[in-house]
C-alpha cells in the first residue's frame, strides 16, 4: 500500500518518467520515509512502555555483583533491550563504575546499547529481511561481549578518570510505581519527543539513501568497495567514524548501499562504525576515560568490526 502510494505521487501526480534517475530516487525517498516513520512510531511506543519498567539505575543494580563472563553476556543483552544514546554515555559510565560493575562489563553494555538498537532491528527486518537482521544482532552481541572481556582482562581501571570512582550517584534507584495508564501516556510523550528530535536526521539519511539509489551507478560501488577490493571493509570503517547517527538513522543508507551491490559484510562494518565507533561518541567518552583507554577501546572495536566485515564477506 505504501509503495503504491509512493508510485502514485511520483508517476501519476507528478507525471514523472518511469526508469529515470530522479523519479527512482524520489520514489525511494517517499516510500522509505513513510515506511520508516510508521515503523518508528509503533516500535518506539512499544519499547517506551517496556523501558518504563527498566531504568538505567535498575540495570546497574542487576549487573553489580555478577562474574565477569556472565556479566558481559548479561550486559550486552541488556544493552539491546535498554538502549541509551551517546549523550547518556557519561552518566551511565559513572553509574556503572560507582555501583561496582566491572570495567569490561560496563563496556559490553556501552557497545551493545547503540550498536544493537531494538529500533534498528525492527527497521532492518522490514527493509532487509530476517537473515541480515539475525546476522546484525549476532555480530553486534559477539563484538560487545568479546570487546568487554578483552578490556576487562587488560585491567585498565587506572585509565579511568579519578573522579568517576569518588562521585556519589545517590541511593534511590527505582522510580515511583506507575499505573499502566501513566506508562502509556509516558510512552506517547516519549514517542513524540524522540520523533521531534530525530526526524530531520532520518529524512536526511533517507535523502542520502535516495540519492545513492537513484544516481550512484552500481559499478561505482562495486569497483571501489566490492568483494574484489581487499580494502573495502577498512575503508567503510574509516568513512563511518566521522559520521554521527543512530542505527535507525543509518539504515536507509545501508538499504540503498546493499541494493547497489555492496557486500553485506562491508555494509555491516560501515553501520557498526557509525553507531559504535563514531567520533562524537569518542569525544563524549573522553570525559570519563583517559586517552590510553580510549585508544585501546577504539583499537579493539576497529579490529573487531573489520574482522566481522571480512568474515561475512567471505561467507555471503
Amino acid at each position: 500500500m505504501l509503495k503504491d502510494f509512493a508510485e502514485y505521487i511520483v508517476f501519476d501526480l507528478f507525471v514523472m518518467e518511469r526508469g529515470a534517475r530522479l523519479s527512482g530516487a524520489l520514489e525511494f525517498f517517499i516510500y522509505d520515509t513513510l515506511k520508516i516513520f510508521l515503523l518508528l512510531s509503533v516500535v518506539i511506543f512499544i519499547i517506551s512502555v517496556i523501558r518504563s519498567y527498566f531504568s538505567p539505575e535498575r540495570t546497574r543494580k542487576l549487573l553489580s555483583h555478577k562474574k565477569e563472563f556472565i556479566g558481559n553476556g548479561l550486559a550486552a543483552g541488556l544493552g539491546v533491550v535498554t538502549p541509551f544514546c551517546s549523550c547518556s554515555a557519561v552518566p551511565l559510565f559513572i553509574g556503572f563504575i560507582e555501583a561496582g560493575v566491572p570495567l569490561g562489563v560496563t563496556f559490553s553494555f556501552l557497545i551493545a546499547s547503540p550498536m544493537v538498537n531494538e529500533i534498528a532491528v525492527v527497521l532492518l527486518w522490514g527493509l532487509l529481511g530476517w537473515k541480515l537482521t539475525t546476522l546484525y544482532i549476532f555480530t553486534g552481541l559477539i563484538v560487545a561481549i568479546l570487546s568487554g572481556i578483552i578490556i576487562g582482562r587488560l585491567k585498565l581501571e587506572k585509565w579511568v578518570e579519578g573522579y568517576v570512582y569518588t562521585i556519589q550517584t545517590g541511593q534511590s534507584i527505582d522510580a515511583p510505581a506507575l499505573t499502566f495508564r501513566q506508562r502509556l501516556q509516558l510512552a506517547n510523550d516519549n514517542t513524540l519527543d524522540i520523533l521531534k528530535k530525530i526526524w530531520l536526521y532520518i529524512v536526511i539519511a533517507i535523502g542520502i539513501g535516495g540519492f545513492i539509489h537513484g544516481y550512484v551507478p552500481e559499478d561505482f560501488l562495486v569497483k571501489y568497495a566490492g568483494p574484489d577490493n581487499l580494502l573495502a571493509v577498512p575503508l567503510a570503517v574509516i568513512l563511518g567514524v566521522p559520521l554521527y547517527s543512530s542505527a535507525a538513522g543509518i539504515i536507509p543508507i545501508v538499504s540503498a548501499l546493499i541494493s547497489k551491490g555492496l557486500a553485506v559484510g562491508t555494509v555491516l562494518a560501515f553501520m557498526m562504525a557509525v553507531t559504535a565507533l563514531s567520533l562524537p561518541e569518542m569525544i563524549i567518552l573522553h570525559k570519563v576515560i583517559k586517552l590510553p583507554l580510549l585508544a585501546v577501546f577504539a583499537g579493539i572495536m576497529t579490529a573487531s568490526i573489520i574482522i566481522v566485515g571480512y568474515l561475512f564477506n567471505s561467507i555471503l
